[in-house]
């Protein structure tokens, strides 16, 4: 089974105390879900279409464990403390064998 990357790009950020919120219990759900953090920040450069924004790179070693990370009590948890507090894009790809 090939490893998955969770990619998260923010689009906008509404709140910043709501994402606070959802860093604090976000992290520690990842983690636990057996996600390893491989980038977290704004691009170095983008290119093409690319957008400069704010992107969180989490590989897992599934992409069916990253669902069952998403869809934990825990990271459910981090996604209602976050609501409304911004626009995200969360994508699971799967590597490439």
């Amino acid at each position: 089974m090939p490893k998955a990357y969770w990619i998260n790009a923010v689009r906008s950020v509404r709140d910043a105390d709501r994402v606070a919120a959802y860093v604090e219990l976000a992290g520690p759900a990842i983690l636990e879900g057996g996600g390893r953090f491989l980038s977290r920040g704004m691009p170095a450069r983008v290119f093409e279409a690319g957008v400069d924004q704010r992107t969180v790179i989490i590989e897992f070693p599934s992409a069916d464990q990253a669902v069952a990370t998403y869809e934990s009590p825990a990271y459910q948890r981090a996604l209602e403390a976050l609501g409304d507090g911004a626009e995200r894009d969360l994508r699971i790809v799967e590597a490439v064998e």
